[in-house]
Parts: structure tokens; sequence; C-alpha cells
């Protein structure tokens, strides 16, 4: 386990699964909404994304933690082990309204209300993202090491598994 992609719902919890992660394991963590967008709410063209993540991928050791569609197979191809936190959208919403009004490592900014075009986004999420991930995942399960969380405490005994 040594490149690790941390994917999922909007709220889900992926970067503080990540970070978790990143403790115990030593592996450096990059949030995909850090390298995508800048402070002031813009962001970096998807081609300049892709660039950034060709340079995390030469690295020996990473953890990219974000769900981002449009990079997820090349970061399939470059992994070796994939977590996948597959969480009820009413838990994704939850962890989404839980951060508004907090500072975070892994975005650029404060949230201050939860916007309803992102709710929308997690309320579609499993109808519409969902099953291309999990297509993505079959085609890649032979040869990467993938690891799905349906709630919560299972991420959360993984992790406390880890540090034993």
């Amino acid at each position: 386990m040594s490149k690790i992609i941390v994917i999922g719902s909007p709220g889900a919890g992926k970067s503080v699964f990540s970070t978790k992660l990143s403790n115990i394991v030593k592996l450096p963590l990059y949030h995909l909404d850090m390298l995508y967008h800048n402070s002031d709410g813009t962001h970096i063209s998807k081609e300049e994304l892709e660039r950034k993540l060709k340079e995390i991928f030469k690295e020996n050791n990473w953890i990219i933690d974000g769900n981002y569609q449009r990079t997820l197979e090349m970061r399939l191809e470059e992994c070796d082990t994939v977590f996948l936190l597959d969480f009820p959208t009413d838990i994704c919403i939850a962890g989404a309204e839980s951060r508004v009004g907090k500072k975070r490592d892994d975005l650029p900014w404060v949230e201050d209300k939860l916007d309803e075009n992102f709710k929308q986004v997690i309320i579609n999420f499993s109808t519409q993202k969902l099953p291309e991930i999990y297509k993505l995942l079959d085609k890649y399960k032979n040869n990467k090491n993938i690891i799905i969380f349906k709630s919560r405490a299972e991420a959360d005994d993984y992790i406390a598994n880890l540090t034993h």
C-alpha cells in the first residue's frame, strides 16, 4: 500500500479518512480540491490538474483524496490501493453540513453555507456517479487492492485496526 486513492461522494469524509490514514502509514497526502481550486474560489484548468497529478504519480508513495470523475481512471491506473467510501446520501449531506463554517486542510476557503447545487450533487451521486465508479473498479479489480466501506463505522474500524 504505497499509492492510494480515496474516493466517494462529497461529504463522505474522504479527507478526514485520508488524513488519518496518512498519519498512520506516513505517506504524503494530496487533496484534489487543494490542487484544483484557488483560494478565491476559481480553479485551474482540467489540463493543469492532470499535469499536477502526473507529477505526483512520479513519486514512490502518495495518497490522493477526491472524486473528480474526469481523472478517476488515470488515478486508478497509477494506484495500488483504492478506498471507496460508499455511504448513504443522508450521511454525506450531514457530513457536508457539519463542515460549514470550519477551516479545512482540504479546501482553500471556508464554506459559509451548504450550496444548494452542491447538495444536489450529493443527492445525485449514488445514481449519476457511483455506477460509473463501480464499473471502473470492476475493470481494475484484478490488479488493485479495493476496499469499500458502507459506513463510517467500517472506515473508523479499519483505521483503528491499523494502529494496533
